[in-house]
Protein backbone atom coordinates (compact mmCIF):
# COMPACT_ATOMS: atom_id res chain seq x y z
CA UNK A 1 0.00 0.00 0.00
CA UNK A 2 1.25 2.90 -1.04
CA UNK A 3 1.77 5.49 1.46
CA UNK A 4 0.13 9.37 0.55
CA UNK A 5 2.64 12.07 -0.89
CA UNK A 6 2.73 15.40 0.85
CA UNK A 7 1.23 17.04 -2.11
CA UNK A 8 -1.79 15.44 -2.32
CA UNK A 9 -5.18 15.53 -1.44
CA UNK A 10 -7.53 12.93 0.19
CA UNK A 11 -11.37 13.21 -0.64
CA UNK A 12 -13.45 12.44 2.03
CA UNK A 13 -16.61 10.83 1.66
CA UNK A 14 -20.05 13.12 2.62
CA UNK A 15 -21.61 12.56 5.78
CA UNK A 16 -24.07 9.38 5.64
CA UNK A 17 -27.69 11.43 5.58
CA UNK A 18 -28.88 7.79 7.03
CA UNK A 19 -29.91 7.63 10.63
CA UNK A 20 -26.44 6.69 12.16
CA UNK A 21 -24.83 9.92 10.80
CA UNK A 22 -27.47 12.51 11.03
CA UNK A 23 -27.14 15.24 13.21
CA UNK A 24 -30.34 16.24 15.49
CA UNK A 25 -30.50 19.79 15.21
CA UNK A 26 -30.32 19.83 11.26
CA UNK A 27 -33.30 17.34 11.24
CA UNK A 28 -35.28 19.36 13.78
CA UNK A 29 -34.87 22.54 11.86
CA UNK A 30 -35.91 20.27 8.67
CA UNK A 31 -38.82 19.62 10.13
CA UNK A 32 -39.50 23.11 11.43
CA UNK A 33 -39.41 24.20 7.84
CA UNK A 34 -41.84 21.92 6.32
CA UNK A 35 -43.89 22.50 8.75
CA UNK A 36 -43.88 26.16 8.30
CA UNK A 37 -43.95 26.16 4.29
CA UNK A 38 -46.89 23.31 4.69
CA UNK A 39 -49.34 25.84 7.09
CA UNK A 40 -48.45 28.79 4.57
CA UNK A 41 -49.50 26.83 1.98
CA UNK A 42 -52.81 25.55 3.66
CA UNK A 43 -53.33 29.35 4.51
CA UNK A 44 -52.98 30.06 1.23
CA UNK A 45 -55.28 27.89 -0.19
CA UNK A 46 -57.81 28.71 2.87
CA UNK A 47 -57.77 32.30 2.01
CA UNK A 48 -58.12 31.56 -1.90
CA UNK A 49 -61.59 29.12 -0.77
CA UNK A 50 -63.19 31.86 1.29
CA UNK A 51 -62.48 34.90 -1.10
CA UNK A 52 -63.90 32.21 -4.04
CA UNK A 53 -67.12 31.77 -1.48
CA UNK A 54 -67.34 35.50 -0.49
CA UNK A 55 -67.48 36.27 -4.68
CA UNK A 56 -69.80 33.36 -4.95
CA UNK A 57 -72.07 34.40 -1.85
CA UNK A 58 -71.93 38.16 -3.00
CA UNK A 59 -73.86 37.49 -6.24
CA UNK A 60 -74.41 39.11 -9.32
CA UNK A 61 -73.92 43.17 -9.52
CA UNK A 62 -76.10 45.96 -11.26
CA UNK A 63 -73.45 47.06 -13.82
CA UNK A 64 -76.14 49.16 -15.84
CA UNK A 65 -75.20 52.68 -16.25
CA UNK A 66 -78.40 54.12 -16.37
CA UNK A 67 -78.51 57.63 -14.56
CA UNK A 68 -81.64 59.08 -13.36
CA UNK A 69 -81.51 62.63 -13.50
CA UNK A 70 -84.81 64.54 -13.26
CA UNK A 71 -86.37 61.06 -11.95
CA UNK A 72 -88.16 60.76 -8.13
CA UNK A 73 -87.45 57.41 -6.31
CA UNK A 74 -89.33 56.78 -3.48
CA UNK A 75 -88.02 54.07 -0.90
CA UNK A 76 -89.53 53.05 2.47
CA UNK A 77 -87.43 52.18 5.19
CA UNK A 78 -84.14 53.71 4.02
CA UNK A 79 -82.56 54.39 6.78
CA UNK A 80 -80.65 51.04 7.27
CA UNK A 81 -79.44 47.97 5.44
CA UNK A 82 -80.05 47.31 1.93
CA UNK A 83 -82.53 50.44 1.89
CA UNK A 84 -79.83 52.54 2.53
CA UNK A 85 -77.88 51.33 0.34
CA UNK A 86 -80.31 51.40 -2.59
CA UNK A 87 -80.69 55.08 -1.67
CA UNK A 88 -76.96 55.63 -2.03
CA UNK A 89 -77.23 53.76 -5.17
CA UNK A 90 -80.00 55.87 -6.55
CA UNK A 91 -78.47 59.19 -5.78
CA UNK A 92 -75.33 58.14 -6.88
CA UNK A 93 -77.51 57.89 -10.18
CA UNK A 94 -78.38 61.43 -10.04
CA UNK A 95 -82.08 60.88 -8.57
CA UNK A 96 -84.41 62.81 -6.34
CA UNK A 97 -84.13 60.45 -3.68
CA UNK A 98 -87.16 60.62 -0.98
CA UNK A 99 -86.22 58.45 2.40
CA UNK A 100 -89.49 56.97 4.34
CA UNK A 101 -88.61 56.02 7.66
CA UNK A 102 -90.26 55.73 10.71
CA UNK A 103 -87.47 57.12 12.74
CA UNK A 104 -86.19 60.55 11.40
CA UNK A 105 -83.31 61.12 13.20
CA UNK A 106 -81.64 57.75 11.88
CA UNK A 107 -82.95 58.71 8.66
CA UNK A 108 -81.70 62.36 8.62
CA UNK A 109 -78.07 60.62 9.61
CA UNK A 110 -78.11 58.27 6.58
CA UNK A 111 -79.60 61.02 4.76
CA UNK A 112 -76.53 63.17 5.34
CA UNK A 113 -74.44 60.41 5.16
CA UNK A 114 -75.29 59.47 1.76
CA UNK A 115 -75.58 63.32 0.36
CA UNK A 116 -71.96 63.84 1.79
CA UNK A 117 -70.79 60.59 -0.15
CA UNK A 118 -72.45 60.19 -3.56
CA UNK A 119 -72.53 64.63 -3.64
CA UNK A 120 -76.31 64.51 -4.31
CA UNK A 121 -77.57 67.39 -2.14
CA UNK A 122 -81.61 66.27 -3.47
CA UNK A 123 -81.76 63.46 -0.72
CA UNK A 124 -84.70 64.28 1.53
CA UNK A 125 -86.06 62.42 4.20
CA UNK A 126 -90.12 62.11 5.33
CA UNK A 127 -92.02 60.23 8.66
CA UNK A 128 -93.81 57.19 7.65
CA UNK A 129 -94.97 54.66 9.98
CA UNK A 130 -95.55 51.41 8.13
CA UNK A 131 -97.98 49.63 11.14
CA UNK A 132 -100.35 52.67 10.97
CA UNK A 133 -102.73 53.00 8.53
CA UNK A 134 -103.04 56.16 9.43
CA UNK A 135 -99.55 57.50 9.01
CA UNK A 136 -99.82 56.07 5.29
CA UNK A 137 -102.48 57.92 4.16
CA UNK A 138 -101.30 61.26 5.88
CA UNK A 139 -97.94 60.08 4.14
CA UNK A 140 -99.06 59.93 0.74
CA UNK A 141 -101.41 62.92 0.85
CA UNK A 142 -97.94 65.44 1.87
CA UNK A 143 -96.30 63.03 -0.75
CA UNK A 144 -98.65 63.91 -3.56
CA UNK A 145 -99.35 67.66 -2.33
CA UNK A 146 -95.68 68.52 -2.58
CA UNK A 147 -94.04 66.37 -5.36
CA UNK A 148 -94.50 66.79 -8.87
CA UNK A 149 -93.92 63.21 -9.89
CA UNK A 150 -92.63 59.44 -9.14
CA UNK A 151 -90.52 57.40 -11.27
CA UNK A 152 -89.58 54.47 -9.28
CA UNK A 153 -91.29 53.26 -5.96
CA UNK A 154 -89.19 50.62 -3.57
CA UNK A 155 -91.03 49.20 -1.16
CA UNK A 156 -88.44 47.64 0.95
CA UNK A 157 -89.03 48.11 4.47
CA UNK A 158 -90.25 45.11 7.02
CA UNK A 159 -90.23 42.83 9.61
CA UNK A 160 -88.69 39.49 9.90
CA UNK A 161 -90.01 36.67 12.35
CA UNK A 162 -91.23 39.37 15.12
CA UNK A 163 -93.03 38.16 17.98
CA UNK A 164 -97.17 38.10 17.62
CA UNK A 165 -97.56 41.77 17.46
CA UNK A 166 -100.72 43.78 16.54
CA UNK A 167 -100.59 46.80 15.23
CA UNK A 168 -102.94 49.63 16.03
CA UNK A 169 -105.48 48.42 13.39
CA UNK A 170 -105.63 45.28 15.02
CA UNK A 171 -103.53 43.65 12.26
CA UNK A 172 -100.52 41.17 12.52
CA UNK A 173 -97.67 42.69 12.46
CA UNK A 174 -96.02 40.57 9.77
CA UNK A 175 -98.61 41.07 7.05
CA UNK A 176 -99.41 44.25 7.99
CA UNK A 177 -95.69 46.14 7.40
CA UNK A 178 -94.49 43.80 5.02
CA UNK A 179 -97.88 43.42 2.70
CA UNK A 180 -100.76 45.20 3.40
CA UNK A 181 -98.71 48.59 4.14
CA UNK A 182 -97.01 48.38 0.98
CA UNK A 183 -100.28 47.32 -0.79
CA UNK A 184 -102.19 50.48 0.38
CA UNK A 185 -98.87 53.09 0.06
CA UNK A 186 -98.94 51.82 -3.67
CA UNK A 187 -102.52 52.37 -4.38
CA UNK A 188 -102.44 56.00 -2.75
CA UNK A 189 -99.61 56.81 -4.90
CA UNK A 190 -100.47 54.93 -8.27
CA UNK A 191 -102.13 58.76 -9.40
CA UNK A 192 -98.72 60.11 -9.70
CA UNK A 193 -97.04 56.83 -10.85
CA UNK A 194 -99.30 57.06 -13.38
CA UNK A 195 -98.76 60.91 -14.26
CA UNK A 196 -95.04 59.90 -14.45
CA UNK A 197 -94.86 56.66 -16.70
CA UNK A 198 -92.82 55.18 -17.77
CA UNK A 199 -92.57 54.22 -13.94
CA UNK A 200 -91.62 51.01 -12.09
CA UNK A 201 -93.06 49.79 -8.29
CA UNK A 202 -90.61 47.40 -7.14
CA UNK A 203 -91.28 44.96 -3.54
CA UNK A 204 -88.64 43.66 -2.01
CA UNK A 205 -90.37 40.11 -0.61
CA UNK A 206 -87.96 36.95 0.18
CA UNK A 207 -86.67 33.22 -1.33
CA UNK A 208 -88.69 32.79 2.23
CA UNK A 209 -92.12 32.36 0.22
CA UNK A 210 -91.27 29.36 -0.89
CA UNK A 211 -93.08 27.13 1.31
CA UNK A 212 -95.60 30.31 2.08
CA UNK A 213 -99.53 29.93 2.12
CA UNK A 214 -101.86 32.38 2.10
CA UNK A 215 -104.61 31.45 4.83
CA UNK A 216 -107.71 33.49 4.17
CA UNK A 217 -109.11 32.26 7.04
CA UNK A 218 -106.89 32.96 9.25
CA UNK A 219 -104.95 35.64 8.12
CA UNK A 220 -103.57 37.09 11.46
CA UNK A 221 -103.43 34.48 13.61
CA UNK A 222 -106.26 34.80 15.81
CA UNK A 223 -107.63 30.77 15.79
CA UNK A 224 -104.22 28.70 15.56
CA UNK A 225 -101.46 28.90 17.50
CA UNK A 226 -98.87 31.68 16.08
CA UNK A 227 -96.01 30.82 14.18
CA UNK A 228 -93.01 33.50 13.59
CA UNK A 229 -92.08 31.70 10.17
CA UNK A 230 -95.07 30.99 9.14
CA UNK A 231 -96.50 34.51 9.57
CA UNK A 232 -93.04 35.25 7.34
CA UNK A 233 -93.56 33.34 4.79
CA UNK A 234 -96.98 33.91 4.27
CA UNK A 235 -95.94 38.06 4.22
CA UNK A 236 -93.31 37.34 1.83
CA UNK A 237 -95.68 35.60 -0.68
CA UNK A 238 -98.52 38.26 -0.59
CA UNK A 239 -95.31 40.71 -1.76
CA UNK A 240 -95.06 38.04 -4.79
CA UNK A 241 -99.16 37.70 -5.37
CA UNK A 242 -99.60 41.59 -4.96
CA UNK A 243 -96.50 42.30 -8.16
CA UNK A 244 -98.57 40.14 -10.26
CA UNK A 245 -101.54 41.18 -9.60
CA UNK A 246 -100.79 44.77 -9.97
CA UNK A 247 -99.00 44.00 -13.02
CA UNK A 248 -101.74 42.65 -14.74
CA UNK A 249 -104.39 45.28 -13.22
CA UNK A 250 -101.35 48.24 -14.74
CA UNK A 251 -101.28 46.82 -18.32
CA UNK A 252 -101.05 49.40 -20.77
CA UNK A 253 -100.85 52.06 -17.97
CA UNK A 254 -97.21 52.71 -18.21
CA UNK A 255 -96.10 51.31 -14.84
CA UNK A 256 -94.51 48.39 -13.97
CA UNK A 257 -93.92 46.20 -10.97
CA UNK A 258 -91.48 43.69 -10.20
CA UNK A 259 -90.34 41.64 -6.79
CA UNK A 260 -87.03 40.26 -5.69
CA UNK A 261 -85.46 38.34 -3.38
CA UNK A 262 -81.69 40.22 -2.20
CA UNK A 263 -80.33 37.30 -0.77
CA UNK A 264 -79.18 37.01 2.94
CA UNK A 265 -78.06 39.97 4.16
CA UNK A 266 -76.09 40.96 7.55
CA UNK A 267 -78.70 43.69 8.62
CA UNK A 268 -80.76 44.46 11.25
CA UNK A 269 -83.48 42.26 10.03
CA UNK A 270 -82.57 39.35 11.75
CA UNK A 271 -82.43 40.86 15.45
CA UNK A 272 -85.87 39.17 16.02
CA UNK A 273 -84.17 35.55 15.30
CA UNK A 274 -81.18 36.68 17.58
CA UNK A 275 -83.94 36.91 20.33
CA UNK A 276 -84.04 33.19 20.63
CA UNK A 277 -80.53 33.23 21.93
CA UNK A 278 -80.06 35.19 24.84
CA UNK A 279 -76.79 34.08 26.43
CA UNK A 280 -74.99 36.92 24.85
CA UNK A 281 -71.69 35.11 24.01
CA UNK A 282 -74.19 32.27 22.10
CA UNK A 283 -74.89 35.59 20.19
CA UNK A 284 -71.82 36.57 19.18
CA UNK A 285 -70.85 33.06 18.02
CA UNK A 286 -73.71 33.05 15.87
CA UNK A 287 -72.54 36.21 14.41
CA UNK A 288 -69.21 35.05 13.20
CA UNK A 289 -70.69 33.15 10.42
CA UNK A 290 -72.71 35.62 8.91
CA UNK A 291 -69.04 36.97 8.06
CA UNK A 292 -68.65 34.39 5.88
CA UNK A 293 -71.95 33.61 4.55
CA UNK A 294 -74.45 36.01 4.62
CA UNK A 295 -74.13 39.05 1.94
CA UNK A 296 -73.29 42.64 2.63
CA UNK A 297 -76.31 45.50 2.38
CA UNK A 298 -74.07 46.93 -0.78
CA UNK A 299 -74.09 43.20 -2.11
CA UNK A 300 -77.87 42.80 -1.16
CA UNK A 301 -78.97 46.22 -2.48
CA UNK A 302 -78.14 45.27 -6.44
CA UNK A 303 -81.11 42.99 -7.18
CA UNK A 304 -83.44 46.06 -6.04
CA UNK A 305 -81.11 48.61 -8.26
CA UNK A 306 -81.13 46.37 -11.04
CA UNK A 307 -85.00 46.51 -11.32
CA UNK A 308 -85.32 49.74 -10.74
CA UNK A 309 -83.18 51.00 -13.36
CA UNK A 310 -82.19 48.06 -16.11
CA UNK A 311 -83.71 49.39 -19.53
CA UNK A 312 -86.47 46.92 -20.97
CA UNK A 313 -87.42 45.44 -18.08
CA UNK A 314 -91.11 46.28 -18.77
CA UNK A 315 -91.88 43.05 -20.81
CA UNK A 316 -90.92 41.14 -17.54
CA UNK A 317 -93.50 42.83 -15.34
CA UNK A 318 -94.97 40.82 -12.67
CA UNK A 319 -92.25 38.86 -12.22
CA UNK A 320 -89.82 37.76 -9.67
CA UNK A 321 -85.92 38.16 -9.80
CA UNK A 322 -82.77 37.41 -7.62
CA UNK A 323 -79.20 37.69 -8.60
CA UNK A 324 -80.40 40.50 -11.42
CA UNK A 325 -82.05 38.08 -13.58
CA UNK A 326 -85.48 36.58 -13.49
CA UNK A 327 -86.11 33.34 -11.13
CA UNK A 328 -89.22 31.32 -11.51
CA UNK A 329 -91.60 31.98 -8.08
CA UNK A 330 -93.01 29.37 -6.20
CA UNK A 331 -96.26 27.63 -7.84
CA UNK A 332 -98.23 29.39 -4.90
CA UNK A 333 -96.98 32.52 -6.30
CA UNK A 334 -97.85 32.08 -9.29
CA UNK A 335 -101.66 31.55 -8.57
CA UNK A 336 -103.49 34.31 -10.28
CA UNK A 337 -106.57 33.30 -8.32
CA UNK A 338 -105.25 33.31 -5.14
CA UNK A 339 -103.55 36.86 -6.46
CA UNK A 340 -107.04 38.24 -7.12
CA UNK A 341 -108.59 37.04 -3.95
CA UNK A 342 -105.33 38.56 -1.88
CA UNK A 343 -105.88 42.22 -3.70
CA UNK A 344 -110.10 42.10 -2.86
CA UNK A 345 -109.02 41.20 1.08
CA UNK A 346 -106.61 43.52 1.06
CA UNK A 347 -108.16 46.47 0.00
CA UNK A 348 -111.09 45.29 2.43
CA UNK A 349 -108.58 45.21 5.56
CA UNK A 350 -107.35 48.78 4.69
CA UNK A 351 -110.17 50.31 3.19
CA UNK A 352 -109.60 50.98 -0.05
CA UNK A 353 -112.47 51.39 -2.32
CA UNK A 354 -111.14 52.80 -5.24
CA UNK A 355 -108.65 50.63 -6.90
CA UNK A 356 -106.84 50.10 -10.27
Amino acid sequence: MRAESPGEFRVLPWPSSGRGGSDPETELEQDQRGLVLSCGALLGLTVICLAVLRRYIGGAMCRCPVQLDGKTVLITGANSGIGKETARELARRGARVVMACRDLTRAEQAAEEIRQSTGNGNVVTRHLDLASMYSIRQFAKDFLDSEDRLDILINNAGVMMCPRWLTEDGFETQLAVNHLSHFLLTNLLLPMLKSSAPSRVVNVSSIAHHGGRIDFDDLFFSKKPYSRLEGYRQSKLANVLFTRELSRRLTGSGVSSFCLHPGIIRTELVRHVMDWFPIPPLRALLRLPSLLLMKSPWQGCQTTVYCAVMPGLEERSGLYFSDCAEKEASAEGRDDEVARRLWEESARLVGLKDTC
